[in-house]
């Protein structure tokens, strides 16, 4: 079975990107563009019994940032792995990202 990864980021161009090079390695991804629709998505995947390994997820996106997503997802999905990614971090914003539940906080620009 392969690996399982949703990504939600609202940057377009850097998530179809990063899961494009996921694909490649053949890591099954999933794209949402906001906390809503990554929400919606697992949700849908939680259906089809598909449910990702690890999320990846910007800290700040449209609609509902990074954090009150893995919180609200943490409640349904808690053997999900999160990472979060973002540009602006604080020590405030990575011990949140932290408290919530994310494994790891990556700080963007990612090679």
């Amino acid at each position: 079975m392969a690996l399982r990864v949703l990504l939600a980021d609202d940057e377009k161009e850097f998530v179809e990107t990063l899961a494009e090079r996921l694909d490649l390695r053949g890591i099954e991804v999933r794209v949402a563009l906001d906390g809503k629709a990554a929400l919606t998505t697992l949700d849908e995947m939680a259906a089809a019994e598909a449910l990702p390994d690890v999320m990846v997820v910007d800290l700040l996106m449209p609609i509902m940032d990074g954090i009150n997503f893995v919180r609200k997802a943490k409640e349904q999905y808690p053997d999900i792995s999160y990472v979060m990614l973002s540009q602006v971090s604080s020590k405030e914003m990575i011990s949140q990202a932290y408290e919530c539940g994310v494994t790891f906080f990556i700080q963007k620009p990612v090679n």
